[in-house]
Protein backbone atom coordinates (compact mmCIF):
# COMPACT_ATOMS: atom_id res chain seq x y z
CA UNK A 1 0.00 0.00 0.00
CA UNK A 2 1.64 3.43 -0.70
CA UNK A 3 0.75 6.27 2.05
CA UNK A 4 -2.84 7.33 0.51
CA UNK A 5 -4.58 3.81 0.00
CA UNK A 6 -3.43 2.84 3.81
CA UNK A 7 -4.56 5.99 5.08
CA UNK A 8 -8.16 6.08 3.57
CA UNK A 9 -8.32 2.13 4.21
CA UNK A 10 -7.57 2.60 7.60
CA UNK A 11 -10.01 5.12 8.10
CA UNK A 12 -12.55 3.16 6.65
CA UNK A 13 -11.73 -0.01 8.96
CA UNK A 14 -10.35 -1.82 6.44
CA UNK A 15 -7.07 -4.08 6.56
CA UNK A 16 -3.98 -2.11 5.91
CA UNK A 17 -0.15 -3.62 5.60
CA UNK A 18 0.72 -1.54 8.72
CA UNK A 19 -0.82 0.77 11.30
CA UNK A 20 -1.39 4.68 9.54
CA UNK A 21 0.64 7.69 11.20
CA UNK A 22 0.10 10.66 10.83
CA UNK A 23 -1.34 13.92 12.44
CA UNK A 24 -4.86 15.12 12.88
CA UNK A 25 -3.41 18.98 14.32
CA UNK A 26 -0.76 21.10 12.78
CA UNK A 27 2.48 19.24 11.44
CA UNK A 28 4.49 22.59 11.10
CA UNK A 29 7.98 22.36 12.71
CA UNK A 30 11.48 24.27 12.89
CA UNK A 31 13.15 21.76 11.02
CA UNK A 32 10.55 21.24 8.36
CA UNK A 33 10.52 24.87 7.77
CA UNK A 34 14.22 24.81 7.44
CA UNK A 35 14.59 22.04 5.14
CA UNK A 36 10.94 22.87 3.00
CA UNK A 37 12.44 26.75 2.61
CA UNK A 38 8.37 27.49 3.87
CA UNK A 39 7.92 29.17 7.33
CA UNK A 40 5.91 30.93 9.50
CA UNK A 41 4.46 33.28 9.12
CA UNK A 42 3.97 33.37 5.60
CA UNK A 43 2.63 29.72 5.74
CA UNK A 44 0.32 30.88 7.82
CA UNK A 45 -0.75 33.11 5.44
CA UNK A 46 0.09 32.49 1.53
CA UNK A 47 -1.26 29.18 -0.14
CA UNK A 48 2.49 28.35 -2.02
CA UNK A 49 4.70 28.30 1.25
CA UNK A 50 1.50 26.99 3.67
CA UNK A 51 1.51 24.00 0.97
CA UNK A 52 4.93 23.41 0.61
CA UNK A 53 5.13 22.89 4.52
CA UNK A 54 2.95 20.94 4.78
CA UNK A 55 3.70 18.29 1.99
CA UNK A 56 7.07 18.18 4.23
CA UNK A 57 5.04 16.04 6.79
CA UNK A 58 4.80 13.53 3.54
CA UNK A 59 7.48 13.95 1.32
CA UNK A 60 10.42 14.34 4.47
CA UNK A 61 9.08 12.67 7.67
CA UNK A 62 6.92 9.44 5.47
CA UNK A 63 3.40 10.25 7.12
CA UNK A 64 0.61 8.80 5.60
CA UNK A 65 -1.54 12.21 5.26
CA UNK A 66 -0.89 15.89 4.80
CA UNK A 67 -3.38 18.85 6.55
CA UNK A 68 -3.42 22.45 6.23
CA UNK A 69 -3.71 24.90 8.24
CA UNK A 70 -1.56 25.18 11.54
CA UNK A 71 -3.83 26.88 13.50
CA UNK A 72 -7.53 27.37 14.28
CA UNK A 73 -8.20 31.24 13.75
CA UNK A 74 -9.49 31.22 10.06
CA UNK A 75 -12.95 31.49 10.07
CA UNK A 76 -13.04 33.53 13.45
CA UNK A 77 -11.02 35.91 11.47
CA UNK A 78 -13.18 36.02 8.72
CA UNK A 79 -16.22 36.60 10.90
CA UNK A 80 -14.55 39.68 12.29
CA UNK A 81 -12.54 38.95 15.49
CA UNK A 82 -9.00 40.28 14.45
CA UNK A 83 -5.67 37.75 14.96
CA UNK A 84 -2.07 38.25 16.00
CA UNK A 85 0.79 36.81 14.81
CA UNK A 86 3.77 35.31 16.70
CA UNK A 87 6.43 35.66 13.97
CA UNK A 88 8.05 32.32 12.59
CA UNK A 89 8.12 31.34 16.17
CA UNK A 90 4.65 30.33 16.62
CA UNK A 91 1.17 30.03 15.60
CA UNK A 92 -1.71 33.16 15.20
CA UNK A 93 -3.59 33.38 18.42
CA UNK A 94 -7.09 35.69 18.74
CA UNK A 95 -5.77 39.24 19.33
CA UNK A 96 -9.46 40.89 19.82
CA UNK A 97 -12.79 38.81 19.76
CA UNK A 98 -15.08 40.60 17.18
CA UNK A 99 -18.17 40.05 19.54
CA UNK A 100 -20.25 40.44 23.05
CA UNK A 101 -22.62 38.10 23.43
CA UNK A 102 -25.31 39.77 22.77
CA UNK A 103 -24.75 41.49 19.26
CA UNK A 104 -26.63 40.76 16.79
CA UNK A 105 -24.71 38.09 14.04
CA UNK A 106 -24.98 37.08 10.50
CA UNK A 107 -23.31 34.57 8.00
CA UNK A 108 -21.96 36.78 5.47
CA UNK A 109 -23.05 35.62 2.47
CA UNK A 110 -19.00 36.30 0.86
CA UNK A 111 -17.61 34.28 3.69
CA UNK A 112 -15.43 31.88 1.60
CA UNK A 113 -13.48 35.11 0.28
CA UNK A 114 -13.07 36.85 3.54
CA UNK A 115 -9.70 37.17 5.11
CA UNK A 116 -7.23 33.50 4.71
CA UNK A 117 -9.69 31.30 3.39
CA UNK A 118 -9.30 31.63 -0.29
CA UNK A 119 -5.62 30.82 0.72
CA UNK A 120 -6.62 27.56 2.53
CA UNK A 121 -8.79 26.74 0.03
CA UNK A 122 -5.85 26.87 -2.86
CA UNK A 123 -3.57 25.58 -0.33
CA UNK A 124 -5.63 22.17 -0.50
CA UNK A 125 -5.33 22.40 -4.26
CA UNK A 126 -1.47 22.66 -4.13
CA UNK A 127 -1.24 19.87 -2.18
CA UNK A 128 -3.51 17.64 -4.12
CA UNK A 129 -1.04 18.48 -6.92
CA UNK A 130 1.89 18.07 -5.50
CA UNK A 131 1.24 14.78 -3.25
CA UNK A 132 -1.92 14.19 -4.00
CA UNK A 133 -1.29 10.43 -5.47
CA UNK A 134 0.47 9.05 -2.91
CA UNK A 135 -0.61 11.11 0.55
CA UNK A 136 -4.05 11.68 1.69
CA UNK A 137 -4.57 15.26 1.86
CA UNK A 138 -6.60 17.06 4.66
CA UNK A 139 -8.47 19.95 5.24
CA UNK A 140 -8.83 21.60 8.64
CA UNK A 141 -12.08 23.30 10.29
CA UNK A 142 -12.72 24.44 13.71
CA UNK A 143 -15.76 23.15 16.10
CA UNK A 144 -18.77 25.19 16.00
CA UNK A 145 -18.30 25.81 19.95
CA UNK A 146 -14.86 26.66 19.63
CA UNK A 147 -15.63 29.36 16.88
CA UNK A 148 -18.10 30.78 19.19
CA UNK A 149 -15.28 30.56 22.09
CA UNK A 150 -12.75 33.08 19.33
CA UNK A 151 -15.92 35.25 18.54
CA UNK A 152 -16.78 35.68 21.99
CA UNK A 153 -14.00 34.72 24.41
CA UNK A 154 -14.03 31.77 26.13
CA UNK A 155 -14.72 33.19 29.55
CA UNK A 156 -17.96 34.65 28.47
CA UNK A 157 -18.97 31.71 26.63
CA UNK A 158 -18.53 29.23 29.44
CA UNK A 159 -20.90 31.45 31.71
CA UNK A 160 -23.23 31.29 29.09
CA UNK A 161 -22.98 27.84 28.54
CA UNK A 162 -24.05 27.19 32.43
CA UNK A 163 -26.53 30.10 33.28
CA UNK A 164 -27.96 31.24 29.47
CA UNK A 165 -27.24 28.36 27.05
CA UNK A 166 -29.73 29.54 24.58
CA UNK A 167 -28.22 33.43 24.14
CA UNK A 168 -25.16 31.09 22.66
CA UNK A 169 -27.45 29.85 19.94
CA UNK A 170 -27.57 32.77 17.17
CA UNK A 171 -22.89 32.32 17.32
CA UNK A 172 -23.38 28.70 17.39
CA UNK A 173 -25.40 28.52 14.36
CA UNK A 174 -23.21 31.38 12.65
CA UNK A 175 -20.07 29.13 13.41
CA UNK A 176 -21.19 26.06 12.59
CA UNK A 177 -22.55 27.25 9.29
CA UNK A 178 -18.84 28.93 8.50
CA UNK A 179 -16.94 25.48 9.19
CA UNK A 180 -19.69 23.75 7.26
CA UNK A 181 -19.64 25.87 4.15
CA UNK A 182 -15.64 25.70 4.98
CA UNK A 183 -15.32 22.23 5.10
CA UNK A 184 -17.12 21.85 1.94
CA UNK A 185 -14.82 24.33 -0.22
CA UNK A 186 -12.36 22.29 1.12
CA UNK A 187 -13.46 18.87 0.16
CA UNK A 188 -14.50 20.49 -3.12
CA UNK A 189 -10.81 21.57 -3.68
CA UNK A 190 -9.61 18.11 -3.22
CA UNK A 191 -9.35 17.20 0.59
CA UNK A 192 -9.71 13.18 1.37
CA UNK A 193 -11.10 14.19 4.55
CA UNK A 194 -12.13 16.90 7.01
CA UNK A 195 -10.42 17.44 10.94
CA UNK A 196 -12.99 19.02 13.07
CA UNK A 197 -10.70 20.35 15.81
CA UNK A 198 -13.05 21.38 18.91
CA UNK A 199 -10.57 22.16 21.74
CA UNK A 200 -12.75 24.19 23.68
CA UNK A 201 -15.09 21.40 24.01
CA UNK A 202 -12.97 19.75 25.95
CA UNK A 203 -13.40 17.97 29.06
CA UNK A 204 -10.85 20.04 30.69
CA UNK A 205 -12.70 23.29 29.62
CA UNK A 206 -16.34 22.46 29.75
CA UNK A 207 -18.70 19.51 31.87
CA UNK A 208 -20.13 16.43 29.93
CA UNK A 209 -23.44 17.63 30.86
CA UNK A 210 -22.36 20.80 28.79
CA UNK A 211 -20.99 19.03 25.94
CA UNK A 212 -23.80 17.14 25.84
CA UNK A 213 -26.47 20.27 25.81
CA UNK A 214 -24.26 23.17 24.10
CA UNK A 215 -21.38 21.59 21.88
CA UNK A 216 -22.51 18.16 20.76
CA UNK A 217 -25.83 18.87 18.84
CA UNK A 218 -23.68 21.77 16.62
CA UNK A 219 -21.18 19.33 15.92
CA UNK A 220 -23.52 16.71 14.67
CA UNK A 221 -25.42 19.36 12.71
CA UNK A 222 -21.97 20.11 11.04
CA UNK A 223 -21.08 16.37 10.89
CA UNK A 224 -24.83 16.41 8.88
CA UNK A 225 -24.04 19.70 6.48
CA UNK A 226 -21.37 17.59 4.95
CA UNK A 227 -21.38 15.24 1.80
CA UNK A 228 -22.54 12.06 3.43
CA UNK A 229 -19.41 10.58 2.02
CA UNK A 230 -16.75 12.61 3.74
CA UNK A 231 -14.23 11.04 5.49
CA UNK A 232 -14.14 13.27 8.68
CA UNK A 233 -11.91 13.46 12.08
CA UNK A 234 -13.38 14.98 15.49
CA UNK A 235 -10.53 15.89 18.15
CA UNK A 236 -10.97 16.92 21.54
CA UNK A 237 -8.54 17.52 23.92
CA UNK A 238 -8.28 16.38 27.31
CA UNK A 239 -9.75 13.28 28.51
CA UNK A 240 -12.70 12.04 26.91
CA UNK A 241 -13.78 8.82 27.80
CA UNK A 242 -17.28 9.99 29.73
CA UNK A 243 -18.50 11.67 26.45
CA UNK A 244 -17.13 8.87 23.88
CA UNK A 245 -20.34 7.81 23.11
CA UNK A 246 -21.85 11.37 22.34
CA UNK A 247 -18.69 12.05 20.39
CA UNK A 248 -19.48 9.21 17.89
CA UNK A 249 -22.90 9.91 17.44
CA UNK A 250 -22.10 13.06 16.03
CA UNK A 251 -21.45 10.60 12.87
CA UNK A 252 -18.11 11.18 12.48
CA UNK A 253 -16.32 8.70 10.57
CA UNK A 254 -12.86 8.86 13.52
CA UNK A 255 -11.96 9.92 16.51
CA UNK A 256 -8.60 11.97 17.26
CA UNK A 257 -7.39 12.20 20.67
CA UNK A 258 -4.60 12.56 23.38
CA UNK A 259 -3.27 9.46 25.29
CA UNK A 260 -4.63 10.74 28.43
CA UNK A 261 -7.63 8.53 27.15
CA UNK A 262 -8.51 5.31 28.59
CA UNK A 263 -8.14 3.78 25.04
CA UNK A 264 -9.33 0.35 25.50
CA UNK A 265 -12.41 1.45 27.09
CA UNK A 266 -12.66 3.90 24.69
CA UNK A 267 -12.87 1.02 22.29
CA UNK A 268 -15.30 -0.58 23.89
CA UNK A 269 -17.64 1.64 23.47
CA UNK A 270 -17.03 2.96 19.97
CA UNK A 271 -17.63 -1.17 19.29
CA UNK A 272 -21.19 -1.00 19.82
CA UNK A 273 -21.87 1.07 16.99
CA UNK A 274 -22.97 -0.33 13.96
CA UNK A 275 -19.80 1.07 11.98
CA UNK A 276 -15.78 1.56 12.76
CA UNK A 277 -14.90 4.11 14.08
CA UNK A 278 -11.38 4.41 14.09
CA UNK A 279 -9.20 5.70 17.30
CA UNK A 280 -6.34 7.81 16.63
CA UNK A 281 -3.32 9.22 18.80
CA UNK A 282 -1.30 7.75 21.32
CA UNK A 283 1.61 9.86 21.09
CA UNK A 284 1.92 12.44 23.94
CA UNK A 285 3.07 15.96 22.24
CA UNK A 286 4.27 17.36 25.23
CA UNK A 287 5.94 14.75 27.32
CA UNK A 288 7.24 13.19 23.97
CA UNK A 289 7.71 15.43 20.81
CA UNK A 290 8.54 18.53 23.17
CA UNK A 291 10.95 17.09 26.16
CA UNK A 292 11.25 12.98 25.15
CA UNK A 293 13.68 11.25 22.81
CA UNK A 294 12.89 9.20 19.67
CA UNK A 295 12.95 6.51 22.11
CA UNK A 296 10.21 7.54 23.97
CA UNK A 297 8.59 8.00 20.80
CA UNK A 298 8.82 4.67 19.96
CA UNK A 299 7.44 3.69 23.45
CA UNK A 300 3.97 5.93 23.09
CA UNK A 301 3.72 4.14 19.86
CA UNK A 302 4.77 0.99 21.02
CA UNK A 303 2.22 1.30 24.01
CA UNK A 304 -0.44 2.79 21.68
CA UNK A 305 -0.51 -0.45 19.23
CA UNK A 306 -1.11 -2.62 22.41
CA UNK A 307 -3.92 -0.64 23.56
CA UNK A 308 -5.94 -0.77 20.59
CA UNK A 309 -5.39 2.87 18.43
CA UNK A 310 -6.11 2.22 14.90
CA UNK A 311 -4.12 4.84 13.51
CA UNK A 312 -1.02 6.20 15.38
CA UNK A 313 -0.64 10.25 15.60
CA UNK A 314 0.51 12.45 18.16
CA UNK A 315 -2.43 13.55 20.88
CA UNK A 316 -2.69 17.04 19.76
CA UNK A 317 -0.49 19.77 18.03
CA UNK A 318 2.81 18.68 17.26
CA UNK A 319 5.58 21.44 19.02
CA UNK A 320 7.80 22.89 16.51
CA UNK A 321 10.58 22.14 18.19
CA UNK A 322 9.83 18.48 17.61
CA UNK A 323 12.94 17.00 15.42
CA UNK A 324 12.49 15.32 12.54
CA UNK A 325 14.19 11.92 14.10
CA UNK A 326 11.76 11.81 16.61
CA UNK A 327 8.64 12.39 13.93
CA UNK A 328 10.23 9.92 11.84
CA UNK A 329 10.63 7.24 15.01
CA UNK A 330 6.47 7.30 14.79
CA UNK A 331 6.89 5.72 11.42
CA UNK A 332 9.70 3.41 12.20
CA UNK A 333 8.05 1.54 15.13
CA UNK A 334 4.60 1.03 13.14
CA UNK A 335 6.80 -0.76 10.37
CA UNK A 336 8.67 -2.37 12.65
CA UNK A 337 5.60 -3.55 14.04
CA UNK A 338 3.80 -4.93 11.14
CA UNK A 339 6.79 -7.02 10.86
CA UNK A 340 6.21 -9.05 14.06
Amino acid sequence: MNSRERFLAAMRGEPTDRASVFSANQTGTYELMDATGAEWPEAHQKAEPMAKLAAGAHTIIGFDAVRVPYCQTFESEALGSTVKYAGREGVPRIHEHGYKIGDPISYPDDFLERGRIPELIKAVELLKEQVGDSAAVGGNIVGPFSIAANLLGITDVLKASFKKPESLEPYLEVAERAGTELGKALLEAGADFIIIEDMMASIDVISPPIFEKVAQPWEKRQLDGLPSDALTIIHICGKVNSITKQIAETGTTAISVEPTVDAPAMKAILSEFDRPIPLIGGVDAVNTLFSGTAGTVRADVEKALADGYDMIAPGCSIPPSATNEMLKAMVQTAEEAAKK
